[in-house]
């Protein structure tokens, strides 16, 4: 007979809960508009969003709405029958990027799963099996099954998981994208890249680059997959970060913001690569379930909604021109500000971002932690002028510790 854990108290056990996650010790009761409220009653300004999710901030008013009236009707179905909301949300979303169709799942890495399918679909239908290969990009970030850690192909995502998918090709965040050509093989069948890569430390790709990789997939016969699961829905100023560029991708996988913090994602596709996916070659249970797809509209209303984007555009301009003062001001901290929209990041010079997060945390700012260095700022979109002001009053002081704590150079070189 199993040990119940009140006998085993003592002994050192692993908790209920997996321990996968380095949390802080902190937990959001209650939110509301742009603020959390931890269990103490502690007001904190979110400039995180659940990492780029609460793109409309905590219990929007129309959100709380729609899923309530969507409780009342019906939670789930399963995809063995139709879901009006998905064709709703389909068209609309067709309707306003490069996409035909598209297959609606519970989040960003499924999303890109089924972009993977798809690519190898496509080339399998068109005579071309052995194309199977993805070129991906060093320090890229698409999900944490096997197939996307293996995209990745960090050790900090892959050690412990080998042997890794086969399929994946990577290459380094090329200044110069025609670099790529170099990787492309009979066996390549698509380059797959974020627009502005997130966890890999707030780096947008160009538009002259964006072109070139659509060229060269052109030249070559691949498919282009964007991965927009964080920069994606608005968060850039346009509703897909792509569109800054003029090009279009024959795939594109979107998730977080989408759902405004229910889960949601979607992988949008052309025509010529949705043939390829016939009945039975892909499926979700939940997918596209009817509380997603009411949520989905609902967000997509608002983003719609003459002047929003307009607006994400003017808040990016105020944040960011207030985050390259604080730069100046603190130049031993801030090596640098990059990013696109309500997407940037503080490039520091020596502390580590954890530290960075931790100081903030204690201000009452919410902020996430990067690669390359990085603390990423990824504020709600429905961010006033007075929350810009209020977070850079609280980045400066947390700039101005510091600034205190490091050494003096000049006491170094006595």
């Amino acid at each position: 007979m199993k040990n119940s854990r009140t006998d085993i108290e003592e002994e050192s056990i692993i908790p209920p809960v997996l321990p996968t996650y380095a949390r802080t010790n902190m937990a959001i009761e209650r939110g509301e508009g742009v603020y959390a409220y931890d269990q103490d009653g502690k007001k904190y300004l979110d400039f995180g969003c659940g990492i780029g999710v609460n793109n409309l901030g905590f219990c929007h008013p129309e959100l709380v709405e729609a899923i309530t009236e969507q409780a009342k009707k019906v939670w789930h179905t399963s995809n063995i029958y139709r879901i009006p909301g998905q064709e709703i949300l389909a068209e609309r979303l067709a309707k306003h990027s490069f996409a035909d169709t598209m297959f609606f799942t519970n989040s960003g890495a499924e999303a890109v799963e089924c972009a993977l399918k798809m690519a190898r679909k496509y080339h399998y239908e068109n005579d071309t099996p052995e194309r199977y290969r993805v070129i991906t990009f060093e320090g890229c970030f698409h999900g944490r099954t096997l197939a996307t850690i293996a995209a990745s192909g960090q050790e900090k995502l892959t050690k412990g998981f080998g042997p890794m998918l086969d399929g994946f090709d990577h290459v380094p965040f090329y200044r110069d994208m025609a670099k790529v050509e170099q990787a492309i093989t009979h066996k390549t069948a698509a380059i797959m890249i974020e627009p502005v890569m997130g966890e890999g430390g707030i780096k947008p790709v160009s538009s002259d680059n964006m072109q070139i990789l659509r060229d060269l997939c052109d030249k070559h016969g691949l498919l282009l997959i964007l991965d927009e699961v964080q920069c994606g829905m608005g968060r850039t100023e346009k509703l897909f970060a792509y569109q800054h560029s003029g090009i279009s991708p024959d795939i594109l996988c979107t998730a977080k913001g989408i759902g405004g913090g229910f889960p949601l994602g979607a992988c949008l596709a052309t025509e010529k690569v949705g043939r390829a996916m016939t009945v039975g070659s892909h499926g979700s249970t939940y997918g596209g379930n009817p509380m997603a797809m009411a949520i989905g509209n609902k967000v997509l209303d608002i983003l719609l909604a003459d002047g929003f984007l307009s607006h994400v555009e003017k808040m990016s301009f105020d944040l960011r021109k207030g985050l390259m003062k604080l730069r100046h001001d603190f130049p031993d901290v801030i090596e640098l500000v990059r990013g696109i929209g309500l997407m940037l990041g503080l490039r520091l010079k020596v502390t580590p971002p954890a530290d960075f997060v931790a100081k903030a945390l204690e201000q009452g700012l919410l902020l996430v932690g990067a690669a390359d260095n990085v603390v990423r700022l990824l504020p709600p979109l429905i961010i006033e002028k007075e929350h810009i002001t209020e977070a850079l009053e609280k980045l400066t002081k947390v700039c101005a510790e510091i600034n205190r704590e490091l050494p003096d150079p000049q006491s170094e070189e006595e």
